[in-house]
């Protein structure tokens, strides 16, 4: 068993895809911090000096001066602003694997084959179909060049 499990473990598309796991929790990691600490504190600026990650709504129906405060005093909370952030990094994402596919999928297409010589030519006196090597045509027995 163990040495099925060896083989398993070692065709090359379990290991790509290991290794993809790994780069893309990576990625995922820079998009994060992307989003937290370089896109959203200057869209926050924008709209008037909010940071996202604060926002909330105490469904106690208590008011509270920060999410952290909040979270101190064991209030259920709707946190809007978290949800936005994680709407962003899904977005910066998703739009990342599409260029990233696109690309894939360009360099993967086929190159048209090559066309295929030509088996016949017209006669140039009755325009019929003749073989390449044909002296005379078939046709109007004309003499070819």
């Amino acid at each position: 068993m163990f040495k099925e499990f060896r083989e398993f473990a070692m065709r090359g598309n379990v290991l790509d895809m290991a290794v993809g796991i790994v780069i893309g929790a990576a990625f995922g990691r820079i998009v994060t911090s992307f989003v937290e600490d370089m896109l959203m504190p200057p869209l926050g600026l924008l709209l008037g000096k909010v940071d996202f990650s604060s926002l909330f709504v105490s469904l106690s129906g208590k008011t509270y001066e920060s999410l952290a405060a909040a979270k101190a005093a064991g209030a259920a909370t709707l946190n809007y602003g978290l949800f936005l952030n994680h709407i962003v990094n899904f977005m910066i994402v998703a739009f990342a694997i599409f260029v990233l596919i696109r690309q894939v999928n360009r360099l993967k297409r086929e190159q048209p084959a090559p066309a295929a010589a030509p088996t016949s030519k017209d006669c140039p006196f009755c325009l019929s179909a003749v073989a390449i090597k044909a002296t005379r045509c078939a046709h109007c027995t004309s003499q070819l060049s």
